[in-house]
């Protein structure tokens, strides 16, 4: 790392074209900024640096170099940051040419040691830093009289504006020295012109809090001023984009950027990626056709491919603007660009156009809820055929994801998206790898294993990223990250680990600001979690004022939210006529997880009106929809019901053969909640073969009631983790009834002592043990 920030002074090699261009992209007139570079680069010759902190400042080169001018202040701050020795001797010397007089700052450009000046110069003459000593150079030495007097007077207003007090609640803005007609190294005459007098920016592009005050005064940015400020924000808005300006911000700047040149394509496209950020379906429109607008206007593709230029361009407009549609949501809309997309790609011959419209043409089918495997399928082939490795794997994990809601069994598609690894690594393709854990996650999330869940998520979040590292971004913020954390939020709320659950959406809160576009999946995981926290601890009415919020990110979990609300009301007959309704949809929609949930909570309801009978069917159902998707989770779940309803038809040594068999899988992945209720309905079932209640006391019934003491311990500690005592009351009233069982008169007491105890704090009537699981 040392040699490559190194060779911007040494190796002349580093030097290869990339670099050239943004050497020569370096304005071509002075200013009391470059000044300021200038006595930097001439300090850390002069003064002795320790090698970290000249590391350091060979890092910082390069984006002084390339990016916009800066106020005195953040240049020292920033020179700070790096080197406190050298950021002190650099003010010290323009404060020396600021409060002195102009045959100071002349003095500062004659003793300057440059490549071409003196042999003994750390800087190499074709290095970074020598083109662009050698280029400042020429730029003085081409200046007027006049011109280098008004130089001296911007340097002095320059520095002495970083102590100024701002006036009437306004920063003073430092002006620049002069225009470009009377810095360009191509100028021979002393005349200014009719040009807009540039005006320095008092906030650098790349901070994220703009003063709006001052857009009004700020005047045209150079070419590369501007280059660098569209590929550092749109670089953001993919990676990071809470590093990003926020939306009003950034749209205040393409606005005084579009005002002097409104035929900026590359202004326009970053407008729609804004515009895309909050939702807004006109602007983001009115930009994205603006950007190809200007982009045939500009004659960039003309020139290269003649009349065939205009109609790429007119082509992947189309394609572009329904992705927009789809990503709204109008399928309609989405559906006629996307046709027209395809029908002008067919009169072309492009291929590659084609496989796109082909993936997006997918994408819409599945958007509809239509199976749209075999459209898919051809679009891997065509991808593969024409060496797209990008649309190939999104195509392959596009199936993975049908095959997971169809019931494919988990070697398949884990064996699919290992082959999709080999892709990207052998393409580089970060992104896609991202994705394809995120996915790998979910998956065994829905299978229900939650240790194999956790390890991906932690897979993913521990992975370098093969994205070159730019602007400061530290990791991706993308979609995929946010999926992983979501999944391990809810993996510790199931775990009652409430206190790393908030940290990680406090973090997911940080990461991705309301404002973003995935903002939306930490807020419904968070809204969730807090559910099911309200529910276990009894507080129904909390649980209900969150199911308004739920239903506005996701309607169908919102209404399975609000049953569950009213089945713990004890409103029967509303909470029957939502899952009603809910199951419809669900079927309609093809979503077996939630027909499952629905199927349990229905029978659930029919327990209230002791009509254990008529919940086998449902339970059956639910049972062999989860074994034919693979869904252990609500297989366990399936059966906990099923046992249950033995148990209340009087066959509890059937009812506890059952549950042995979904007991394992539940302790080894389901949530704390779920291992409190298996425990307790062991118990029950233990309690029943041992004739609890009956005046037969046998051996052997001793040695199960014992049995069911121990389990009745486990169950409480479960309970007691996430703070049920409803639940804690039912263990303790059993528990007394064991003790009682067994002629243990003071165990028996203090479970009875505890029972009175919540029973009172609690201030609701206990439920009959034998109506809810």
């Amino acid at each position: 790392m040392a040699s490559v920030h190194e060779s911007l002074y040494f190796n002349p090699m580093m030097t290869n074209g990339v670099v050239h261009a943004n050497v020569f992209g370096i304005k071509d007139w002075v200013s009391p900024y470059r000044i300021s570079v200038l006595a930097l680069l001439y300090e850390m010759t002069a003064s002795k640096v320790s090698l970290p902190e000249r590391r350091r400042l060979n890092k910082l080169i390069l984006p002084l170099l390339q990016g916009p001018d800066i106020t005195l202040g953040q240049f020292l701050k920033t020179v700070e940051g790096c080197c406190h020795q050298t950021a002190y001797a650099v003010k010290l010397r323009l404060h020396e040419m600021a409060d002195g007089e102009l045959k100071d700052m002349e003095y500062f450009f004659s003793t300057l040691p440059t490549p071409f000046s003196a042999f003994d110069s750390e800087a190499y003459k074709t290095s970074v830093v020598g083109l662009f000593m050698r280029h400042m150079l020429l730029a003085y030495n081409k200046l007027s009289f006049s011109q280098v007097y008004k130089l001296y007077k911007s340097l002095q207003q320059y520095c002495h504006s970083h102590y100024a007090k701002p006036i009437d609640g306004q920063e003073s803005l430092p002006a620049l020295v002069a225009d470009d007609s009377e810095m360009d190294l191509t100028s021979t005459e002393d005349t200014v012109g009719d040009r807009v007098d540039k005006v320095e920016l008092d906030t650098p592009l790349h901070e994220s809090e703009l003063q709006s005050d001052t857009s009004s005064s700020r005047g045209p940015l150079s070419q590369k001023q501007a280059e660098y400020f569209l590929a550092r924000q749109a670089y953001l808005l993919k990676n990071d984009e809470n590093k990003a300006l926020k939306p009003s911000a950034l749209q205040e700047q393409l606005n005084n950027m579009l005002k002097f040149n409104p035929d900026f394509a590359e202004a326009h496209y970053l407008n729609y990626l804004n515009s895309m950020r909050v939702q807004d379906i006109f602007l983001s429109t009115h930009s994205l056709l603006h950007y190809f607008d200007r982009l045939i206007l500009s004659g960039n593709e003309g020139k290269s491919n003649g009349d065939e230029g205009y109609g790429r361009s007119l082509r992947y407009a189309a394609l572009n603007l329904a992705s927009l549609h789809c990503r709204f949501g109008h399928d309609h809309q989405a559906d006629l660009a996307l046709q027209e997309a395809i029908r002008i790609a067919q009169e072309s011959n492009d291929h590659i156009c084609l496989q796109h419209c082909l993936s997006w043409l997918y994408t819409l089918e599945q958007m509809k809820g239509s199976d749209s495997t075999v459209l898919t399928e051809d679009s891997v082939k065509m991808a593969a055929h024409f060496c797209l490795p990008y649309l190939a794997s999104l195509g392959i994990q596009s199936l993975v994801q049908q095959g997971a809601t169809q019931g494919k069994t988990a070697h398949k598609l884990m064996d699919a998206l290992k082959d999709t690894d080999i892709l990207h690594w052998k393409h580089s393709l970060s992104e896609l790898i991202e994705m394809s854990l995120a996915q790998t996650t979910s998956i065994w999330r829905m299978y229900g294993k939650s240790t194999m869940a956790l390890q991906q998520a932690q897979l993913l979040l521990n992975m370098s990223s093969l994205e070159p590292v730019n602007f400061g971004v530290q990791q991706n913020n993308t979609e995929a990250f946010a999926v992983a954390l979501c999944h391990l939020a809810e993996l510790h709320a199931e775990q009652g680990l409430y206190g790393s659950v908030s940290e990680l959406i406090q973090h997911l809160k940080e990461q991705f600001p309301p404002h973003t576009q995935h903002a939306k999946l930490w807020m419904l995981c968070d809204l969730k979690i807090q559910f099911e926290q309200h529910m276990n601890e009894g507080k129904y009415h909390l649980a209900d004022s969150l199911v308004t919020a739920i239903s506005a990110l996701n309607k169908t979990e919102g209404l399975y939210r609000k049953a569950q609300v009213l089945k713990a009301l004890k409103r029967s007959t509303a909470a029957s006529n939502i899952l009603q309704q809910l199951q419809v949809h669900c079927e309609k929609m093809k979503s077996i997880e939630m027909t499952i949930r629905v199927l349990l909570s229905t029978a659930e309801l029919h327990w209230e009106s002791s009509g254990f009978s008529t919940t086998l069917p449902l339970l059956l159902q639910a049972l062999a929809l989860a074994r034919q998707h693979h869904l252990q989770s609500l297989a366990s779940e399936s059966i906990l019901h099923l046992a249950f309803t033995q148990l209340m038809l009087g066959v509890p040594e059937q009812a506890l053969n059952v549950l042995h068999e979904a007991i394992e899988p539940i302790l080894a992945h389901g949530a704390v909640i779920d291992k409190g209720r298996a425990m307790l309905l062991a118990a029950r079932c233990q309690m029943a073969v041992a004739g609890i209640g009956t005046h037969r006391r046998e051996q052997t019934d001793v040695c199960t009631a014992l049995l069911a003491v121990k389990t009745l311990t486990e169950a409480a500690g479960n309970f007691s983790t996430l703070n049920c005592k409803e639940r804690l009351r039912d263990v303790h009233y059993l528990q007394a009834q064991l003790h009682h069982f067994l002629g243990q008169t003071q165990e028996r007491n203090k479970c009875a002592m505890l029972f009175r105890l919540l029973d009172q704090e609690l201030q609701s009537p206990a439920p009959l043990i034998s109506m809810r699981l």
